[in-house]
């Protein structure tokens, strides 16, 4: 088995966008054939909502969509997790800057948002949190989640043939 390739999401408290993303990456993956390839899990920059349960019209839009999903904890990025993930994935400019106050400076160019995998730009994917709009915030993240796993794919390939 080929090395996996490990991804975290990141919201600003983990029950919403990042946990979303999550699930929609792990359902993609297994769509795919390729949970095997890859670790995907999600986490807050923030400790406001440690220990919730994904919000439930997140829970809502997923199961709507087909998209399954199990219990969860959220929990806050740690020094730890940038060790480990390959890719950590955020909502929107606000988690860059929160997690650069936590862990410092980005030294392994790790952490990128979601919308830069689709075209390159640094769109923030807004917080259904307060716009209440869990659609919206769903399409950007499966738009996001299925560039994401293009990319990682296909880079896996090219890196297969050198």
């Amino acid at each position: 088995m080929s090395k996996q390739t490990k991804i975290l999401f990141v919201c600003h408290g983990n029950i919403c966008r990042s946990p979303m993303a999550e699930f929609v990456m792990k359902n993609l993956c297994v769509q795919a054939g390729l949970s095997d390839r890859f670790v995907i899990d999600s986490a807050a920059v923030s400790t406001e909502e440690t220990g919730n349960d994904i919000y439930p019209p997140a829970q809502r839009k997923l199961r709507e969509k087909g998209i399954p999903l199990t219990h969860r904890s959220a929990r806050q990025i740690t020094r730890a997790d940038y060790d480990f993930y390959d890719h950590i994935i955020c909502a929107d400019s606000s988690n860059l800057r929160w997690i650069e106050r936590l862990l410092g400076p980005d030294r392994e160019h790790k952490i990128t948002l979601l919308m830069e995998w689709v075209n390159g730009e640094k769109a923030n994917i807004s917080d259904p949190w307060y716009t209440g709009d869990f659609e919206a915030a769903y399409r950007d993240i499966d738009l996001g989640c299925r560039a994401l796993l293009g990319k990682l794919t296909e880079e896996e390939q090219t890196v297969g043939c050198n």
